[in-house]
C-alpha cells in the first residue's frame, strides 16, 4: 500500500496534467488518456481519485479558483497600504502575467464557463462562484477606496468589480485569438484611467 503522501502527489500531478492541458485544449478535447500521459501515471491512479473527467474538471477548477484568489492576495494586498494603490495593483498584476509565458494561457473559469456553461451545469456553478469571489475581494477593496476619495459619488462598486474582470476576461480571448498579449496590458491600463477619473486621483 502507497504512502498517504504519494497518493497526494500523485492526485497532484493528475490535477497540474489536467490543468495545463485545459487551459490549452478545453475540457471536452482533453482526454483521460492524455492526462495520464501527460502525469506519467496509469489510469488506474486517475479512476483512484476520481470518478469521471467531469469530477476532475470540478476539482482543477475549485484549485484554480483557490491558488489564483491566494496569488492575487499575496501580489496586490498587503495587510497596509491605500485600498485604491490595492486596486491598481490588481491591474498591474494583470500585466504582469499576461507578460510571463508560464502565466499567460488564460483563465480556467473564462476558459470553462464558455466551453461548458450549457452542458455542465455544476461547472457552470463552480465559474459562477469562482468569479463571485474574485469580485467580492475586488468589492471590498473598491468600497474602502469610495469611501476615502469618492463617497458621493454615484457608481456601484459591484458592478465596477464585474467590470474589471470583464475587461480582463474579455482582453484575454482577445489576446487569444490576436496572438498579442499586449492586448491585455492595453486595456489594463485603460481601466486605470478610468479609476483615476472615476476617484479623481
Amino acid at each position: 500500500m502507497r504512502k498517504p503522501e504519494l497518493r497526494s502527489k500523485s492526485k497532484e500531478k493528475l490535477l497540474d496534467a489536467a490543468e495545463e492541458l485545459m487551459l490549452i485544449k478545453g475540457f471536452a478535447a482533453t482526454s483521460v488518456d492524455e492526462i495520464c500521459r501527460e502525469a506519467k501515471l496509469t489510469k488506474g491512479s486517475f479512476f483512484h481519485y476520481f470518478e469521471n473527467k467531469e469530477h476532475l474538471g470540478k476539482a482543477v477548477l475549485e484549485r484554480f479558483c483557490s491558488s489564483s484568489r491566494q496569488k492575487m492576495q499575496e501580489e496586490c494586498c498587503p495587510k497596509e497600504g491605500d485600498p485604491l494603490k490595492r486596486i491598481y495593483n490588481y491591474a498591474d498584476f494583470a500585466i504582469k502575467m499576461a507578460k510571463d509565458p508560464k502565466l499567460s494561457k488564460g483563465c480556467l473559469i473564462g476558459k470553462l464557463a464558455q466551453e461548458l456553461s450549457d452542458t455542465y451545469p455544476q461547472i457552470r456553478s463552480l465559474c459562477a462562484n469562482g468569479f463571485n469571489e474574485w469580485a467580492k475581494m475586488l468589492k471590498k477593496d473598491l468600497k474602502e477606496a469610495k469611501n476615502k476619495y469618492a463617497p458621493k459619488a454615484s457608481f456601484e462598486v459591484e458592478s465596477l468589480a464585474e467590470h474589471f474582470i470583464a475587461i480582463l476576461e474579455g482582453s484575454q480571448v482577445l489576446a487569444k485569438a490576436k496572438r498579442d498579449n499586449r492586448i491585455v496590458e492595453r486595456n489594463m491600463q485603460h481601466f486605470k484611467q478610468y479609476l483615476k477619473i472615476l476617484f479623481k486621483r
